[in-house]
C-alpha cells in the first residue's frame, strides 16, 4: 500500500510540473523563394560540386535554417527554409540577399534535373527554375 501511495505522489509530481514556456522562443519555419542559382553546366562523374543559391531575407527575424531537399532518382527539388522568430521586434529589410550552399556529389552517369523553388504563381501553384545538368566521365 505504501508503494502505491508513493507511486501516486511520484506520478502527481511529474504531471504537475510543466516547463516554463515563457522563456522558450516562439518561431515558425518559412520556405523562401530562390532568387538565383550558381551551378555548373556539366558534372564529371565522381566529383563533388558546391551549389549555391541566393534568396531575399525579408526581415531581421528570418534566419537560414536548412534546405528542403527531395531526391527522386536523378531529380532534385530544392528550396530554402528559414526560421522566423516571433517573440522579438522585427525590422523589415530591403535588398538583404543571403547566399547559402551545399555540396553535391555526382554518383550517376545519367543527367541530373534540379528544380529550384521560385515561389507560388498568381494561382498558388509552385513554380521552379529547372536546370538539367549532363554528366561526363
Amino acid at each position: 500500500m505504501k508503494k502505491l501511495i508513493l507511486f501516486g505522489f511520484l506520478m502527481f509530481g511529474l504531471w504537475s510540473c510543466s516547463p516554463d514556456d515563457d522563456n522558450l522562443p516562439s518561431f515558425y519555419l518559412e520556405t523562401l523563394p530562390i532568387e538565383s542559382v550558381n551551378i555548373p553546366e556539366v558534372f564529371v562523374f565522381g566529383s563533388t560540386y558546391e551549389i549555391s543559391m541566393t534568396y531575399l531575407r525579408p526581415t531581421g527575424c528570418h534566419l537560414f535554417n536548412d534546405f528542403y531537399y527531395v531526391s527522386e532518382l536523378n531529380q532534385r527539388t530544392i528550396a530554402i527554409i528559414n526560421t522566423v522568430f516571433t517573440d522579438q521586434p522585427c525590422t523589415d529589410l530591403e535588398d538583404e540577399f543571403i547566399t547559402v550552399s551545399f555540396d553535391f556529389q555526382v554518383t550517376s552517369m545519367d543527367n541530373y534535373v534540379f528544380r529550384f523553388w521560385l515561389g507560388p504563381d498568381e494561382s498558388g501553384n509552385d513554380t521552379y527554375h529547372i536546370v538539367e545538368i549532363p554528366v561526363i566521365n
